[in-house]
């Protein structure tokens, strides 16, 4: 009995009004995953792999897709308006070149960015670098310089990378177009593989006789001082990008970007979250009690506050816009919280202790609670011992 075909839409995992990029991209996605040259040996990937390859071959021709929308997957068996004999399809006479050529380049080394390359300008690569900055220096933002290596042209050859008096030659590999094409057999025939030239790493050109001074590159390394702003507001390894500032462009492109990582050192007492600061600050136990005016510590500077009568400790309070300004908007501040800790005592005078026995009779007389306790717990034991001896005269 026949195996039963699933509907092609199902196998590419789109539906019925997919275009043809949609349909192409689902398809490139399957058949790199189930490709037979990755999954060496594995007949379920092979049966895979030719199955997204026959929904493929039809959803992408408009005159199948037509036909399959019409009569299904009939129209492509022997006597249907489809049918091109030897099962329905002539795959080595249809065109992949255009899903292979990135397929086979990521399987042979290649890679699709590769395919795609010309000797037309390109921009130059980043560069990477870090500064570090303390704590209040990332809150309300600074300056800092930074050296580095930078690439400027060869003033020599003015960036051709040729001797002086010499020029560039066009590349006799690839005829001055920057890629090769090589055909490679493939499950449908012959593919071809789009790569750039190894002879001129894709410029096109190449160099008889170098330059002395950048042998050949056309570029002279330089150290540079480079001041670097920071933004009030950063965090810790967020970094800032200072354009135009990384390697030279490549064909007459632009420069790369400069990205330098800030790294904000640790602070004594505050730490950071998004936008919020927290901190501690100690109060006397008179204060806690009594309410009053202390003193806390902000990034802004010494900052009053009224703690209310009967304050806890581990009371949290929010000093609202002490916080990290917004990177986006400089005028938003996010807020201070600040954990209020009762600070006990360590060391006092005999009229301190005197007093505070003496406030402590007033409010409780909580240092006597225990010798309290033993002596009504020792009453009850007394009476249990009494009431034992009447019972048990009583009954003896």
């Amino acid at each position: 009995m026949a195996e039963t075909k699933r509907d092609y839409y199902e196998v590419l995992g789109v539906d019925k009004n997919a275009d043809e990029n949609a349909i192409k991209k689902a398809y490139r996605v399957l058949a790199k995953k189930y490709h037979p040259d990755a999954n060496p040996g594995d007949a379920e990937a092979e049966k895979k792999f030719k199955e997204a390859s026959e929904a493929y071959a039809v959803l992408s021709d408009p005159q199948k897709k037509a036909q399959y929308d019409q009569f299904g997957h009939a129209a492509f068996e022997q006597g249907g308006p489809g049918w091109g004999g030897a099962g329905g399809f002539d795959f080595n006479s249809m065109d992949f070149g255009d899903i292979f050529g990135d397929l086979f380049s990521d399987f042979f080394g290649g890679g699709s960015r590769s395919r795609g390359r010309n000797n037309g300008p390109m921009k130059g690569a980043n560069i990477r670098a870090a500064v570090h900055v303390n704590f209040e220096e990332a809150i309300f933002g600074c300056e800092k310089e930074l050296e580095i290596t930078l690439k400027d042209e060869c003033q020599t050859c003015h960036g051709t990378g040729a001797k002086p008096g010499t020029s560039k030659e066009k590349c006799k590999k690839c005829d001055g177009k920057g890629q090769v094409i090589y055909t490679q057999q493939s499950l449908f025939g012959m593919v071809r593989n789009v790569q750039t030239c190894p002879e001129c790493q894709g410029a096109g050109e190449t160099i008889k006789e170098k330059c002395s001074d950048c042998h050949g590159t056309g570029y002279i390394a330089n150290r540079k001082k480079i001041v670097v702003s920071v933004p009030a507001g950063i965090d810790n390894g967020q970094s800032v990008r200072l354009r135009d500032k990384g390697e030279p462009g490549i064909n007459g492109g632009p420069r790369g970007d400069l990205l330098v990582q800030v790294m904000v050192k640790d602070h004594d007492i505050f730490q950071r979250q998004d936008m919020h600061i927290f901190s501690t600050a100690p109060i006397s136990y008179a204060t806690a009690a009594l309410g009053g005016d202390i003193l806390i510590d902000t990034v802004d500077g010494k900052v009053i506050y009224e703690v209310k009568p009967g304050t806890q400790t581990d009371t949290r309070i929010r000093l609202k816009g002490k916080g990290v300004p917004s990177l986006r908007n400089k005028d938003i501040r996010g807020d201070h919280y600040v954990t209020l800790i009762v600070q006990t005592p360590e060391k006092l005078s005999s009229e301190a202790k005197e007093l505070l026995k003496k406030f402590d009779e007033l409010t409780g007389d909580s240092l006597n609670a225990a010798k309290k306790y033993q002596e009504s717990k020792g009453e009850t034991d007394k009476a249990d011992k009494t009431e034992k001896k009447k019972k048990k005269g009583l009954f003896s």
